[in-house]
Protein backbone atom coordinates (compact mmCIF):
# COMPACT_ATOMS: atom_id res chain seq x y z
CA UNK A 1 0.00 0.00 0.00
CA UNK A 2 2.06 2.72 -1.26
CA UNK A 3 1.54 6.16 -0.86
CA UNK A 4 2.83 9.91 -1.36
CA UNK A 5 4.54 9.83 2.36
CA UNK A 6 6.46 6.78 1.22
CA UNK A 7 8.59 9.26 -0.75
CA UNK A 8 9.77 10.82 2.61
CA UNK A 9 12.28 9.10 5.38
CA UNK A 10 9.80 9.04 7.99
CA UNK A 11 9.06 5.44 8.09
CA UNK A 12 9.24 3.72 11.59
CA UNK A 13 8.68 -0.14 10.54
CA UNK A 14 9.44 -2.42 7.93
CA UNK A 15 5.79 -1.45 6.37
CA UNK A 16 4.49 1.70 4.15
CA UNK A 17 3.22 4.35 6.34
CA UNK A 18 -0.47 3.79 5.56
CA UNK A 19 -0.09 0.37 7.07
CA UNK A 20 0.06 0.23 10.70
CA UNK A 21 2.96 -1.33 13.08
CA UNK A 22 0.18 -3.24 15.09
CA UNK A 23 -2.72 -4.51 14.30
CA UNK A 24 -4.77 -3.42 17.04
CA UNK A 25 -8.84 -2.29 15.61
CA UNK A 26 -8.38 0.74 17.88
CA UNK A 27 -5.10 2.25 16.42
CA UNK A 28 -6.05 5.89 15.48
CA UNK A 29 -4.02 9.33 15.03
CA UNK A 30 -6.74 12.44 15.98
CA UNK A 31 -6.12 16.21 15.72
CA UNK A 32 -8.15 17.99 18.90
CA UNK A 33 -8.42 22.08 18.80
CA UNK A 34 -10.29 24.79 20.67
CA UNK A 35 -10.74 28.28 20.33
CA UNK A 36 -12.07 30.42 23.35
CA UNK A 37 -13.00 34.39 23.16
CA UNK A 38 -11.10 36.21 26.10
CA UNK A 39 -14.96 38.10 26.65
CA UNK A 40 -16.59 34.76 26.73
CA UNK A 41 -18.88 35.22 23.75
CA UNK A 42 -17.82 31.93 22.31
CA UNK A 43 -15.89 28.53 22.61
CA UNK A 44 -15.27 26.19 19.73
CA UNK A 45 -13.63 22.88 19.38
CA UNK A 46 -12.93 20.77 16.22
CA UNK A 47 -12.11 17.24 16.49
CA UNK A 48 -10.72 15.18 13.37
CA UNK A 49 -9.67 11.35 13.44
CA UNK A 50 -8.42 8.68 11.74
CA UNK A 51 -8.64 5.30 12.70
CA UNK A 52 -7.07 2.60 9.76
CA UNK A 53 -7.48 -0.61 10.73
CA UNK A 54 -11.44 0.56 10.96
CA UNK A 55 -11.08 2.06 7.67
CA UNK A 56 -12.56 5.34 9.07
CA UNK A 57 -12.03 9.20 9.14
CA UNK A 58 -14.11 11.25 11.17
CA UNK A 59 -14.34 14.99 11.95
CA UNK A 60 -16.52 17.70 14.06
CA UNK A 61 -16.83 21.33 14.47
CA UNK A 62 -18.69 22.34 17.05
CA UNK A 63 -19.32 25.66 18.52
CA UNK A 64 -21.53 27.50 22.19
CA UNK A 65 -22.83 30.41 21.51
CA UNK A 66 -24.45 31.54 24.99
CA UNK A 67 -26.61 29.23 26.08
CA UNK A 68 -26.76 26.59 22.69
CA UNK A 69 -24.10 24.68 21.36
CA UNK A 70 -24.19 23.94 17.61
CA UNK A 71 -22.45 21.11 15.92
CA UNK A 72 -21.65 19.48 12.31
CA UNK A 73 -20.45 16.25 12.13
CA UNK A 74 -18.81 14.07 9.35
CA UNK A 75 -17.85 10.69 8.82
CA UNK A 76 -16.39 8.61 5.55
CA UNK A 77 -14.34 5.56 4.27
CA UNK A 78 -10.98 6.18 5.20
CA UNK A 79 -8.73 7.54 2.44
CA UNK A 80 -5.51 5.86 1.35
CA UNK A 81 -3.40 8.90 1.55
CA UNK A 82 -2.34 10.26 5.37
CA UNK A 83 -2.51 13.69 3.71
CA UNK A 84 -6.23 13.09 2.59
CA UNK A 85 -7.37 14.95 5.78
CA UNK A 86 -10.99 16.01 4.60
CA UNK A 87 -14.42 14.45 5.60
CA UNK A 88 -17.26 16.29 3.27
CA UNK A 89 -16.86 19.90 3.92
CA UNK A 90 -14.75 19.61 6.79
CA UNK A 91 -10.73 19.79 6.02
CA UNK A 92 -7.64 20.45 8.52
CA UNK A 93 -4.62 21.47 6.44
CA UNK A 94 -1.00 21.98 8.05
CA UNK A 95 0.18 25.07 6.77
CA UNK A 96 3.74 24.93 8.73
CA UNK A 97 4.14 22.04 10.63
CA UNK A 98 4.21 22.94 14.36
CA UNK A 99 3.61 26.40 13.63
CA UNK A 100 -0.04 27.15 11.63
CA UNK A 101 -2.94 25.11 11.27
CA UNK A 102 -5.98 26.03 8.58
CA UNK A 103 -9.13 24.44 9.73
CA UNK A 104 -12.28 25.32 6.91
CA UNK A 105 -16.06 24.33 7.06
CA UNK A 106 -18.01 24.25 3.56
CA UNK A 107 -21.68 25.86 4.38
CA UNK A 108 -23.17 23.85 1.94
CA UNK A 109 -26.63 22.42 3.37
CA UNK A 110 -25.68 22.03 7.31
CA UNK A 111 -25.87 26.20 7.70
CA UNK A 112 -22.52 25.87 9.67
CA UNK A 113 -19.33 27.23 8.59
CA UNK A 114 -15.45 28.47 9.50
CA UNK A 115 -12.51 29.10 7.65
CA UNK A 116 -9.90 29.25 10.44
CA UNK A 117 -6.00 29.82 11.35
CA UNK A 118 -4.20 28.65 14.28
CA UNK A 119 -0.80 30.10 14.48
CA UNK A 120 1.50 28.76 17.39
CA UNK A 121 2.46 30.80 20.87
CA UNK A 122 4.49 27.94 22.51
CA UNK A 123 6.50 24.30 21.53
CA UNK A 124 4.66 21.50 21.29
CA UNK A 125 4.61 20.22 24.51
CA UNK A 126 4.62 16.76 24.63
CA UNK A 127 2.82 14.91 27.72
CA UNK A 128 3.27 11.57 29.36
CA UNK A 129 2.08 8.72 27.49
CA UNK A 130 -1.41 7.06 28.61
CA UNK A 131 -1.29 3.48 29.23
CA UNK A 132 -4.30 1.71 30.67
CA UNK A 133 -4.58 -2.28 31.22
CA UNK A 134 -7.94 -4.43 31.19
CA UNK A 135 -6.45 -7.20 33.13
CA UNK A 136 -3.43 -8.80 30.58
CA UNK A 137 -5.37 -6.12 27.54
CA UNK A 138 -3.52 -3.12 26.88
CA UNK A 139 -6.92 -0.79 25.79
CA UNK A 140 -4.51 2.81 25.82
CA UNK A 141 -1.18 3.54 24.79
CA UNK A 142 -0.33 6.86 22.78
CA UNK A 143 1.62 9.63 22.63
CA UNK A 144 0.26 13.51 22.70
CA UNK A 145 1.53 16.71 22.26
CA UNK A 146 0.08 20.07 23.31
CA UNK A 147 0.23 23.45 22.12
CA UNK A 148 -1.01 27.06 22.92
CA UNK A 149 -1.61 29.75 20.34
CA UNK A 150 -4.31 31.73 18.79
CA UNK A 151 -6.77 31.75 15.87
CA UNK A 152 -7.94 34.20 13.63
CA UNK A 153 -10.70 34.12 10.84
CA UNK A 154 -14.44 33.79 11.21
CA UNK A 155 -17.12 30.92 11.97
CA UNK A 156 -20.97 30.93 11.01
CA UNK A 157 -23.88 29.52 12.12
CA UNK A 158 -27.37 30.14 10.22
CA UNK A 159 -27.28 33.86 9.92
CA UNK A 160 -24.72 34.82 12.91
CA UNK A 161 -21.26 35.44 11.40
CA UNK A 162 -18.49 35.48 13.94
CA UNK A 163 -15.00 37.00 13.03
CA UNK A 164 -12.34 35.99 15.15
CA UNK A 165 -9.44 38.06 16.03
CA UNK A 166 -6.18 36.47 18.13
CA UNK A 167 -8.65 33.59 20.00
CA UNK A 168 -7.04 31.85 22.70
CA UNK A 169 -6.47 28.43 21.55
CA UNK A 170 -5.58 25.25 22.63
CA UNK A 171 -4.54 22.11 20.02
CA UNK A 172 -3.01 18.79 20.88
CA UNK A 173 -2.12 15.81 18.43
CA UNK A 174 -2.16 12.03 19.99
CA UNK A 175 -1.82 8.93 18.30
CA UNK A 176 -1.90 5.25 19.44
CA UNK A 177 -4.31 2.89 20.99
CA UNK A 178 -7.22 3.84 23.17
CA UNK A 179 -10.92 2.38 23.24
CA UNK A 180 -13.43 3.86 20.20
CA UNK A 181 -15.65 2.22 17.91
CA UNK A 182 -18.89 0.06 18.80
CA UNK A 183 -17.99 -1.70 21.90
CA UNK A 184 -16.18 -5.30 21.64
CA UNK A 185 -18.37 -8.48 21.73
CA UNK A 186 -17.35 -11.53 23.77
CA UNK A 187 -16.94 -11.73 27.35
CA UNK A 188 -16.99 -8.51 29.29
CA UNK A 189 -13.77 -7.15 30.44
CA UNK A 190 -12.29 -6.86 33.82
CA UNK A 191 -13.13 -3.56 34.31
CA UNK A 192 -16.78 -3.57 33.68
CA UNK A 193 -16.94 -4.50 37.41
CA UNK A 194 -15.94 -1.16 38.62
CA UNK A 195 -16.64 1.13 36.07
CA UNK A 196 -15.12 4.75 36.32
CA UNK A 197 -12.55 7.08 35.46
CA UNK A 198 -11.45 10.44 36.74
CA UNK A 199 -9.21 12.84 34.21
CA UNK A 200 -8.86 16.40 34.57
CA UNK A 201 -6.81 18.55 31.99
CA UNK A 202 -6.22 22.30 32.49
CA UNK A 203 -3.85 23.98 29.73
CA UNK A 204 -3.97 27.68 30.71
CA UNK A 205 -2.39 30.91 28.39
CA UNK A 206 -1.30 34.12 31.01
CA UNK A 207 -0.03 35.68 27.76
CA UNK A 208 3.66 35.23 28.52
CA UNK A 209 3.61 31.79 30.03
CA UNK A 210 1.31 28.79 30.27
CA UNK A 211 0.57 26.25 32.22
CA UNK A 212 0.13 22.32 31.07
CA UNK A 213 -1.71 19.99 33.96
CA UNK A 214 -3.18 16.93 33.47
CA UNK A 215 -4.03 13.91 35.64
CA UNK A 216 -5.71 10.41 36.26
CA UNK A 217 -7.21 9.32 39.23
CA UNK A 218 -8.20 6.09 40.73
CA UNK A 219 -11.57 5.59 42.81
CA UNK A 220 -9.76 6.18 46.03
CA UNK A 221 -8.41 9.82 44.16
CA UNK A 222 -5.09 8.44 44.31
CA UNK A 223 -3.17 9.93 41.20
CA UNK A 224 -2.20 7.06 38.69
CA UNK A 225 -1.00 9.59 35.77
CA UNK A 226 0.11 13.45 37.20
CA UNK A 227 2.38 15.88 35.15
CA UNK A 228 2.45 19.84 35.13
CA UNK A 229 4.42 22.09 33.41
CA UNK A 230 4.99 25.79 33.05
CA UNK A 231 6.27 27.31 29.15
CA UNK A 232 6.94 30.37 27.61
CA UNK A 233 4.97 31.83 25.18
CA UNK A 234 5.87 33.69 21.75
CA UNK A 235 4.10 36.70 20.01
CA UNK A 236 6.32 35.53 16.98
CA UNK A 237 5.65 31.85 15.85
CA UNK A 238 9.21 32.29 14.25
CA UNK A 239 10.97 32.88 17.23
CA UNK A 240 9.29 29.24 19.14
CA UNK A 241 12.77 27.15 19.81
CA UNK A 242 13.06 23.72 17.74
CA UNK A 243 13.00 20.75 19.50
CA UNK A 244 12.62 21.84 23.75
CA UNK A 245 12.21 24.94 25.22
CA UNK A 246 15.22 25.76 27.88
CA UNK A 247 12.36 28.02 29.41
CA UNK A 248 10.12 25.06 30.35
CA UNK A 249 9.60 24.21 34.06
CA UNK A 250 8.67 20.81 35.57
CA UNK A 251 7.19 20.93 38.48
CA UNK A 252 7.43 18.27 41.10
CA UNK A 253 4.74 18.67 43.67
CA UNK A 254 0.85 18.96 41.81
CA UNK A 255 -2.29 19.09 43.43
CA UNK A 256 -5.79 20.16 42.71
CA UNK A 257 -9.13 20.75 44.07
CA UNK A 258 -12.53 20.44 42.36
CA UNK A 259 -15.95 22.11 44.06
CA UNK A 260 -18.40 20.42 41.67
CA UNK A 261 -21.92 22.40 41.10
CA UNK A 262 -24.71 20.65 43.09
CA UNK A 263 -26.75 17.95 41.37
CA UNK A 264 -23.98 17.71 38.75
CA UNK A 265 -20.52 16.63 38.12
CA UNK A 266 -19.21 20.09 36.60
CA UNK A 267 -16.73 22.20 38.32
CA UNK A 268 -18.69 25.65 40.11
CA UNK A 269 -14.86 26.85 40.43
CA UNK A 270 -11.34 24.82 40.99
CA UNK A 271 -7.67 25.36 41.79
CA UNK A 272 -4.27 24.16 41.61
CA UNK A 273 -1.44 24.29 43.67
CA UNK A 274 2.15 23.18 42.69
CA UNK A 275 5.95 23.70 43.38
CA UNK A 276 8.71 23.13 40.94
CA UNK A 277 12.02 21.70 41.94
CA UNK A 278 13.17 25.01 43.11
CA UNK A 279 10.89 25.15 45.87
CA UNK A 280 8.81 27.96 43.87
CA UNK A 281 4.81 27.66 44.71
CA UNK A 282 2.17 28.26 41.90
CA UNK A 283 -1.41 28.90 42.96
CA UNK A 284 -4.04 28.85 40.28
CA UNK A 285 -7.66 29.18 40.77
CA UNK A 286 -10.19 29.12 38.24
CA UNK A 287 -13.47 30.32 37.35
CA UNK A 288 -15.68 29.22 34.68
CA UNK A 289 -17.23 31.60 31.70
CA UNK A 290 -18.79 28.83 29.07
CA UNK A 291 -19.66 25.13 28.73
CA UNK A 292 -18.82 22.97 26.00
CA UNK A 293 -20.59 19.39 25.95
CA UNK A 294 -17.84 17.04 24.36
CA UNK A 295 -19.91 15.19 22.69
CA UNK A 296 -20.34 17.72 19.95
CA UNK A 297 -17.26 16.44 18.78
CA UNK A 298 -18.11 12.73 19.38
CA UNK A 299 -17.14 12.29 22.76
CA UNK A 300 -19.58 9.49 24.08
CA UNK A 301 -21.92 10.10 21.47
CA UNK A 302 -24.23 7.58 20.96
CA UNK A 303 -24.47 7.79 17.05
CA UNK A 304 -21.70 10.13 16.48
CA UNK A 305 -18.85 8.58 18.53
CA UNK A 306 -15.77 8.40 17.27
CA UNK A 307 -14.91 5.34 14.78
CA UNK A 308 -18.55 4.44 14.35
CA UNK A 309 -19.02 3.35 10.48
CA UNK A 310 -21.85 5.47 9.28
CA UNK A 311 -21.13 4.52 6.02
CA UNK A 312 -19.04 5.91 2.67
CA UNK A 313 -19.75 9.51 3.46
CA UNK A 314 -22.27 10.53 6.01
CA UNK A 315 -22.77 14.17 7.48
CA UNK A 316 -25.04 15.55 10.12
CA UNK A 317 -26.01 18.85 12.35
CA UNK A 318 -26.80 19.28 15.96
CA UNK A 319 -27.61 21.73 18.24
CA UNK A 320 -28.84 21.65 21.94
CA UNK A 321 -29.81 23.90 24.87
CA UNK A 322 -27.17 23.65 27.56
CA UNK A 323 -29.54 24.65 30.45
CA UNK A 324 -31.57 21.88 29.25
CA UNK A 325 -29.48 19.21 29.54
CA UNK A 326 -29.13 16.57 32.04
CA UNK A 327 -26.28 17.03 33.66
CA UNK A 328 -25.47 12.73 34.62
CA UNK A 329 -26.67 11.69 31.30
CA UNK A 330 -23.32 9.71 30.61
CA UNK A 331 -23.36 11.66 27.40
CA UNK A 332 -23.11 14.59 29.12
CA UNK A 333 -20.60 14.26 32.16
CA UNK A 334 -17.27 14.93 29.67
CA UNK A 335 -17.20 19.00 29.94
CA UNK A 336 -14.88 21.60 28.55
CA UNK A 337 -15.18 24.31 30.59
CA UNK A 338 -13.89 28.07 29.29
CA UNK A 339 -11.94 29.31 32.42
CA UNK A 340 -10.31 32.72 33.57
CA UNK A 341 -7.59 31.89 35.50
CA UNK A 342 -5.82 34.06 38.42
CA UNK A 343 -1.76 33.27 39.31
CA UNK A 344 -0.41 35.57 41.51
CA UNK A 345 -0.78 38.80 39.43
CA UNK A 346 -1.20 37.39 36.14
CA UNK A 347 -4.63 36.86 34.43
CA UNK A 348 -5.42 34.18 31.95
CA UNK A 349 -7.68 32.37 30.19
CA UNK A 350 -7.42 28.51 29.19
CA UNK A 351 -9.98 24.89 29.48
CA UNK A 352 -10.73 22.43 32.91
CA UNK A 353 -11.32 19.38 31.01
CA UNK A 354 -13.00 17.21 33.42
CA UNK A 355 -14.46 13.39 33.06
CA UNK A 356 -15.76 11.79 36.17
CA UNK A 357 -17.44 8.33 35.83
CA UNK A 358 -18.33 6.08 39.22
CA UNK A 359 -17.28 6.42 42.26
CA UNK A 360 -14.38 8.90 43.38
CA UNK A 361 -14.13 9.38 47.26
CA UNK A 362 -11.91 12.56 47.20
CA UNK A 363 -15.31 14.36 44.96
CA UNK A 364 -17.38 12.37 47.00
CA UNK A 365 -19.14 10.68 44.67
CA UNK A 366 -20.39 7.03 45.43
CA UNK A 367 -22.53 5.63 42.97
CA UNK A 368 -22.00 5.65 38.41
CA UNK A 369 -23.93 8.46 38.16
CA UNK A 370 -24.82 10.85 41.07
CA UNK A 371 -24.29 14.46 41.36
CA UNK A 372 -22.32 16.63 44.36
CA UNK A 373 -24.60 17.24 47.74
Amino acid sequence: MITSFDDYCVHQTAEPVAQPAQSDRNFYDRYWFNGIDGAGSFLFEIGFGLYPNRHIMDGHFSVTLGATQYAFHGSRRAPRERAETMVGPLSVEIIAPMRQVRVRLEKKQHNIECDLLFTAASIPHEEPQNLMYDGAHLIMHNSRFTQMGYWSGYFQVDDERVVVERAYGTRDKSWGVRPVGEFQGGAPGLLAGKPGVYWCWNPINFGDICTQMGTFEDHDGQAMQLSADLLPLYDNPDDIPQGEDAGLIKMTSIEHNIVWEKGTRRAASAEVRMLDREGRDYHISMQPMLRFQMLGIGYNHASWGHAYWKGELETGREQWDLDSMDPLEYQNLHVHLAVKAQMGQRSGIGTLETIVIGRHDRSGFKELFDGAN
